[in-house]
Parts: structure tokens; sequence; C-alpha cells
């Protein structure tokens, strides 16, 4: 799918798992392993989103793509909007264009799926991710299933 960006939340200070996305699975961190997974599935260009360098070092390592979000955040969602807006500051290129958000880095997922939904809702402003507006944009959510 041209145009889609998959967009991984990891932050490191998580309220349930302190260090969850750094966390030794096999020899490597989770977040390596839920980064190869959105490879794997050829949907689009992948970045994770996040809010420790320990994690954007981990990414790089193995080459991936990875972007510093602030660490204030409220949720995944948010920090996925922010990468999206670092990584494409204009919002997409319109028809066909959208960010699946990874709602989820907790193990390596056995099946992924995806479902869309308008990127913009009301007046048709701009969200800043995969197009808004009228454009045809849209954003996507990247569930994984985990098997755990």
């Amino acid at each position: 799918m041209a145009g889609v960006l998959i967009a991984i939340p990891a932050r490191l200070q998580a309220t349930r798992l302190p260090g969850k996305p750094m966390a030794d699975i096999h020899g490597e961190p989770m977040i390596v392993h839920v980064w190869r997974r959105a490879i794997e599935s050829q949907a689009g260009r992948v970045v994770v989103a996040a809010d420790d360098t320990s994690i954007i070092d981990a990414i790089s390592k193995v080459g991936g793509d990875a972007v510093m979000t602030r660490t204030d955040h409220v949720s995944g969602s948010d920090r996925v909007l922010e990468a999206a807006s670092l990584v494409d500051p204009r919002g997409g290129g319109g028809q066909g264009s959208g960010v699946a958000a990874g709602t989820s880095t907790s193990a390596v997922p056995k099946a992924m799926s995806t479902s869309k939904a308008p990127a913009s809702a009301g007046s048709g402003g701009s969200s800043g991710v995969g197009g808004g507006g009228n454009s045809g944009g849209s954003i996507g959510t990247l569930s994984l299933d985990m098997g755990v």
C-alpha cells in the first residue's frame, strides 16, 4: 500500500510494565521484534515513535527508522500523531495515504489485521495525519494478535 505509514508507539516508562519496549526476547529488545513483524507485513513505511534514546538506538542498530517524541503523551495515539507529523509534516499525499498505529508491543505478533477510519471528522479540517480534510486520506489501526 503506497503512502501508508505504520507508526509503532514505544514508551519506556509504561505504567503497567516499565521498560517493556526494551525487554529481552531471545537476545533482542521486544520493540525490535515488533518492528520486524511490521516490516514483514509490507504494508508501508514503518517508524517507531519513541520516548527514549535507548529505543531509538535499538531500532537504528537493526536498520530501522525511529523518531523521538515527547515524554508527556497521554496515550500511544498521541505519540503516533506526533511521529506522523515529524515524519510527514504535510500530512500525507491524499488518496490512499494513512497511518497505521501499532497498539501494543507486548509480544511477537502471530497475525496482523488493519482497519481504517476517516482521517477527518466534522468540518473537514486537517488532522495532520494521512491527508485529513476531504483529501481521502485515512488513519488506520494495526491490531496485533499477541497469542499470549
